[in-house]
């Protein structure tokens, strides 16, 4: 596959005189369906249980600059994968998991714009999900965490014919998408989907996991208020708040954890990679955490010009050429 496939589509697509925020027809810079590019996650695009949106499916344009496109995507009915293969492949994969508060998925600032660091220079297959929502008219809320589990188990599925090592494919997550990532990295085994087929039988164990800017409690003083209300509603349980607080959910086989946070980050608050790495700590998790001083929220690759935040693709790729790889559980 050529690299560079995906993101022809996203720069014509910008050129073709959208104004920001309107929507994206047949041109809406994603690969086509049935390419290689873009991979389904499940056998009848749909998954099992799930049930149709009152919403089509859209993708969003934000930006007015074809050079910096800022996509979003929701009403996710029949989520998948858009692959973006490096030249010189290290072998190693990411499930790359975007934020946008559990309401969208971002997918250029949190996934295209990735690949010039991370793949093209990092030699890193990257594997950016488009995954379902709550609160679309969707009571599931566990939607999110089933596309996460099957998208990790179809990658390793297919690592020796994709030229990856099925032993070095770890996730990624920002914001709201750290949170999901957390979960899949404390909760990989949890039944919340029905068996489907052979792909199934595959670990959902990230080998490694990196999670940015992460939303991780669902209390106190640090909560990103917008993510619980869409993920728990106006009126979660105690219970709820307990389960998809991730801090309180680490556990001895959670996967090595590369935790990154700013210290001015006035939207998800630093404490919430504090309050995960102390768990990390206390359970014997190999774990490393980079914190700066400015940065702010959501500054993925974009937002660090002048900044020693800049520095951060570099660090994932140092440590996670340092991890050992390890037979899935």
């Amino acid at each position: 596959m050529n690299l560079l496939k995906p993101l022809f589509y996203l720069t014509f697509a910008a050129t073709v005189g959208l104004l920001p925020g309107t929507l994206r027809a047949a041109t809406d810079g994603e690969p086509e369906p049935g390419s290689a590019d873009r991979i389904a996650l499940w056998p009848r695009g749909m998954a099992p249980g799930d049930k149709p949106l009152s919403q089509p499916q859209r993708i969003v344009e934000r930006s007015a600059d074809p050079a910096l496109p800022d996509r979003y995507i929701d009403h996710v009915n029949a989520p998948y994968l858009v692959a973006y293969r490096p030249a010189r492949p290290n072998g190693s994969a990411l499930l790359v998991i975007p934020g946008g508060g559990y309401q969208r998925v971002v997918l250029d600032k949190e996934g295209t714009a990735l690949v010039p660091a991370l793949a093209e220079q990092g030699g890193v297959t990257l594997f950016v999900l488009r995954y379902r929502l709550p609160g679309e008219g969707r009571d599931d809320r566990e939607a999110a965490l089933a596309d996460a589990q099957r998208a990790l188990r179809l990658i390793r599925h297919h690592a020796n014919a994709w030229g990856l090592d099925p032993h070095r494919i770890g996730a990624m997550g920002f914001s709201a998408g750290g949170h999901l990532a957390a979960r899949l990295g404390t909760g990989f085994d949890r039944t919340v989907y029905p068996h489907t087929d052979a792909i199934d039988a595959e670990s959902a164990r990230p080998d490694f996991q990196l999670l940015m800017y992460p939303v991780i409690t669902m209390r106190g003083d640090d909560v990103h208020a917008g993510s619980r209300q869409r993920l728990l509603g106006n009126t979660p349980s105690d219970a709820q708040l307990q389960q998809y607080s991730m801090q309180q959910q680490v556990r001895a086989d959670t996967p090595p954890t590369f935790l990154l946070h700013a210290a001015d980050d006035d939207v998800v608050p630093v404490g919430n990679s504090l309050l995960f790495y102390d768990s990390l700590r206390k359970a014997g998790v190999s774990s490393e955490m980079h914190l700066f001083p400015h940065g702010g929220h959501g500054f993925g690759t974009r937002g660090t010009a002048g900044l020693t935040t800049a520095a951060w693709p570099q660090l994932a790729l140092s440590w996670m050429a340092s991890q050992q790889p390890t037979k899935p559980k």
